[in-house]
């Protein structure tokens, strides 16, 4: 049952990981759900001070990354429309173009937003789509980051525990 349970919980960190690129996904708390569920296993004891901890973390970074294409978009000049463009654009340009469809569909999202506010000046509309563009990337790597983490410390839990698991 243990060895169902860590490849679900490994399951649930990969997802966490993948959540990190996908604005519509909430890929830190997915992420901590997979070390939930590693606590679940027979051999290890829960700790709920890591857990909490783990769990405020996850939680304020997917607070934090709706804020954060935002900042981007205020530093560069932009709008609300620019960013909702922004998290348009991504999942588009994930559907149609699949990985590489994250940058541009991010950026072409902005910009297309941002025009729809600005319509005569293109220039002020292009810096904003640049200042979400480097928000959102901001988030993802900041996302990433933790998904990283949490991997590796879940790694680390089963190969500290390896001769009790198998």
């Amino acid at each position: 049952m243990d060895l169902i349970i860590i490849i679900i919980g490994f399951l649930l960190i990969l997802t966490g990981i993948i959540g990190s690129f996908l604005p519509i996904m909430p890929g830190p708390i997915t992420g901590w759900f997979g070390l939930l569920v590693l606590y679940q296993t027979s051999f290890l004891n829960l700790d709920y001070s890591f857990l909490l901890v783990t769990l405020f973390i996850a939680v304020s970074i997917f607070i934090l990354d709706y804020f954060i294409p935002a900042i981007g978009a205020k530093k560069f000049g932009g709008t609300k429309t620019g960013v909702i463009g922004s998290t348009l654009g991504t999942v588009i340009g994930i559907i149609l173009f699949g990985p590489m469809g994250i940058i541009f569909g991010a950026f072409l999202g902005a910009f297309i937003g941002e025009l729809s506010t600005n319509k005569s000046n293109t220039r002020i509309a292009l810096k904003a789509a640049i200042g979400t563009l480097v928000g959102y990337i901001g988030g993802i790597l900041l996302k990433l980051s933790l998904g990283i983490v949490f991997t590796i410390k879940f790694v680390k839990i089963i190969l500290n525990n390896w001769n009790e698991i198998f």
